[in-house]
């Protein structure tokens, strides 16, 4: 299976220069024309010219950086200081995992959302103009549909981690440990 995958994906080489080169067209490309493929959901692969690499990632995030270094940012200070904590983190891997089916889920109620309305709007596909009107008209309605999910993915959160505490608890409770109290930092002057 993954060899017809890699039949049908377009291989992009990264030379040491920088430049990139569309193995499909014979030709260099650049970063923009990478986030056409992208916004084409053309797939496509990167690769370093000489190692073989795969530099996917290393390109997606280059894009997401020029999209928030240039208009309105997607992500807060806040947010992007929340993401490099977890890095490291006994909950990394729980944390990837849960933004990309959040986005997945976002994804799929938006294409639900499109082909519901399709025929509403003589079969056109919502382009980005129809979505900033609907957006503008149903923008509050859709935020706190929004706030809503988030809450829930909350309180499904906290009771997750709960019951993950007590089963450690009942688990380690059969191990003889001493009783521990807490201790203050004295000061030493």
């Amino acid at each position: 299976m993954s060899s017809a995958k890699n039949s049908t994906e377009r291989l992009i080489k990264k030379y040491p220069n920088r430049r990139l080169y569309d193995t499909q067209t014979s030709s260099y490309i650049t970063l923009t024309d990478v986030k056409q493929l992208v916004l084409d959901a053309d797939a496509f692969t990167v690769v370093d010219a000489k190692t073989s690499e795969d530099l996917t990632r290393a390109i997606l995030l280059q894009i997401i950086l020029e999209e928030e270094a240039n208009g309105a940012p997607m992500f807060s200070s806040a947010v992007l200081s929340q993401i490099i904590r977890y890095y490291g983190h006994a909950m990394q891997g729980m944390m990837g995992s849960y933004l990309e089916k959040n986005v997945q889920a976002f994804t799929d109620i938006q294409n639900k959302f499109t082909s519901s309305a399709a025929g509403a709007v003589e079969g056109k596909p919502f382009s980005p103009e129809m979505w900033t009107q609907f957006m503008n008209v149903q923008g509050p309605m859709m935020q706190g549909m929004m706030n809503s999910y988030i809450d829930q993915s909350k309180n499904l959160f906290v009771q997750m981690q709960e019951q993950m505490q007590n089963q450690s608890k009942a688990l380690f409770s059969a191990f003889p440990f001493p009783p521990t109290t807490p201790t203050t930092p004295t000061d030493k002057k």
